[in-house]
């Protein structure tokens, strides 16, 4: 199942088979010629070499490399926190580290933390824009967000949620439809044809309630869908013995879609809130 996730799509390590196991296992494995009995006994009840001996790619790795990015964002949120000038800035180097990232053959660590930083910087200075306004609002978005990720999460792992051919080809539809919203909303308020700070989400309404309110919850479905894209795309990366630097696509492409989640849930309580 591809990925909706550019990072993973741009990789093949996640979409057709890797040959790296075969050709290390095909590399490492000794000669028995001229070896004795004991010496056979020896050889093959020692333990299976681990993923990380073979340079592959496994859960674990890939997880410490999660909790790596999401650190070094954290760090750049609080830098944001305090100097939330930086989060314009911020916004366009990270668009720019972005699809650096996505178009990027190899995947390349020191990018992928340099955009970690630079996100985390506009996550932090945008939040504080927020708080501002709703005292309050960053952690119950923070709440937010773990309990959409916890639960996807869960239900991923014990296989109660799979992505299917035919929900991913509907979310992919609903994907462009709110990307061309999104451009228009973006160019409105630049233009200055709309000065509300959430967009067509606040200044919108139907029967009375804000466009933003209507479809934000199917907004964070959708970012939902995608994280379970993303774990299956992890999933077979590890399955097909994916290089171990393709962990850090799978880090990368969580992060995107958890930024994603957390903004989609801080406009959602902004405008009941507000």
């Amino acid at each position: 199942m591809a990925s909706s996730n550019p990072a993973f799509n741009n990789s093949p390590a996640f979409s057709e088979r890797a040959s790296t196991a075969a050709k290390l296992t095909r590399n490492t494995t000794p000669s028995t010629e001229g070896m004795t009995a004991q010496q056979l006994t020896e050889l093959y009840s020692q333990p299976s070499a681990t993923p990380s001996q073979t340079d592959r790619m496994s859960y674990e790795d890939t997880m410490v490399k999660i909790v790596t990015t999401f650190a070094i964002l954290l760090v750049g949120a609080v830098i944001g926190w305090f100097v939330p000038v930086l989060a314009f800035p911020a916004a366009l180097v990270g668009f720019g580290l972005a699809l650096v990232n996505i178009f990027k053959k190899k995947p390349s660590p020191a990018l992928i933390i340099a955009y970690s930083a630079v996100e985390g910087i506009f996550v932090g200075g945008i939040t504080v824009f927020f708080e501002s306004k709703f005292p309050g609002i960053a952690i119950q978005a923070v709440i937010g967000t773990f309990v959409v990720v916890g639960v996807t999460l869960a239900l991923f792992v014990s296989g109660k949620v799979r992505a299917s051919k035919k929900a991913t080809k509907v979310f992919l539809i609903a994907m462009i439809g709110y990307a061309i919203f999104s451009v228009i909303n973006v160019i409105l308020s630049v233009t200055g044809v709309n000065s509300d700070p959430l967009g067509l989400q606040g200044s919108l309404t139907i029967f009375g309630i804000p466009l933003g309110v209507i479809i934000g919850p199917l907004v964070i479905i959708m970012a939902a869908y995608s994280l379970v894209l993303d774990f299956d795309s992890i999933k077979t990366g590890v399955q097909r013995g994916a290089p171990r630097v393709y962990g850090w696509v799978g880090a990368f492409g969580i992060m995107v879609t958890v930024v994603w989640l957390y903004l989609e849930i801080l406009r959602l309580l902004a405008l009941l809130r507000r």
